[in-house]
């Protein structure tokens, strides 16, 4: 009998969320996420010393200040590890940007700009790559001029319907809702045990999911940050599902026989009205939604910490 995995893979591409490209082939994923938290911890293997050294000494050959030459350091790192993952998968690999652009816009254009120009330099063509950007309403601008010019962006921590919204209007690749973390938020807040089909981070997802099928929004629906096996079941038949290679070992182990929980098929019975957000009312149903405000600005400093704690490394390997 099938694995689960398997049965899911027949509905819905499979993306291997970690940094930890060993771990990536024997899961057999189209796509791989990365982002700061995942390299830092990578980096903590032996086994990935060679591409520190060769982010070091590329940076080494950088004008500049020793910040300066820190920043081309992190940026050839996160270019390493994503052609050492690129060697692995078919389809494409997410770089993110530095977490600490994420309310400007102009420099996260700029960092994406530069991050598909170091990857050019190493051969790997912009089609390969997603530019992960935060879901704010800069990073959202921002990736809209990114589309035009052809490099594609994957804007992550997205955990409101307005943030969804407002990516598709702006015609981004892909879209990654944080379903686990929306969870924890809820359980923390209400005290609650959810079964997964009434997890609130699943029911995000679904209403996402739907609502982009029934008005014809191309843009890409990644479901990310699973907590357990149930709650990817309950979104099997979602265009993406990034996953953890612990649950993806999971899912792998388990033979149950599961059914497709998201079709266009199914998006077709439900109806939600077309609506769209300018800035003021984008930024006011944001701050209304207190998950999704907490949410987000709790994962850009998380982000930036990791950057941060990875710049010190590679200033100290600097000199």
């Amino acid at each position: 009998m099938a694995s689960v995995l398997d049965q899911i893979k027949k509905w819905t591409v499979i993306v291997s969320d970690t940094g930890d490209f060993e771990s990536i082939a024997q899961y057999k994923p189209q796509d791989a996420t990365t982002n700061p938290s995942l390299i830092l911890n990578a980096t903590k293997k032996s086994s990935y010393q060679h591409l520190i050294d060769s982010a070091i000494e590329y940076a080494k050959t950088k004008s500049g200040t020793t910040d300066d030459k820190v920043e081309w350091a992190i940026d050839k790192l996160l270019i390493n590890f994503g052609v050492e993952i690129l060697k692995i998968i078919p389809g494409r690999v997410s770089t993110e940007v530095d977490a600490k652009l994420s309310f400007d816009k102009e420099a996260t254009i700029a960092k994406a700009r530069r991050l598909i120009g170091l990857y050019k330099e190493v051969g790997i063509p912009k089609e390969r790559v997603l530019i992960k950007i935060a879901s704010t309403w800069e990073g959202i601008r921002a990736a809209e001029e990114l589309e035009r010019e052809g490099i594609h962006c994957n804007l992550t921590l997205l955990f409101s319907f307005p943030q969804a919204v407002a990516c598709a209007e702006a015609g981004v690749t892909l879209i990654s809702p944080f379903v686990g973390r929306i969870l924890d938020w809820y359980k923390k807040a209400t005290g609650k045990i959810y079964a997964p089909a009434e997890d609130p981070g699943v029911s995000s997802v679904t209403r996402i999911y739907n609502y982009y099928k029934n008005h014809g929004y191309k843009t890409i629906v990644m479901g990310a940050s699973f907590r357990n096996i149930g709650e990817i079941i309950e979104l099997a038949g979602c265009d993406f599902l990034t996953i953890s290679p612990a649950l993806l070992a999971s899912l792998k182990d388990s033979h149950d026989i599961i059914e497709r929980k998201l079709s266009p098929e199914k998006a077709a019975a439900t109806k939600e009205e077309k609506v769209t957000f300018d800035e003021k009312s984008f930024r006011w149903a944001l701050n209304e939604d207190a998950m999704a405000t907490e949410k987000l600005s709790e994962g850009i400093r998380k982000f930036a910490e990791d950057a941060t704690t990875l710049r010190a490394l590679l200033k100290q390997k600097l000199g």
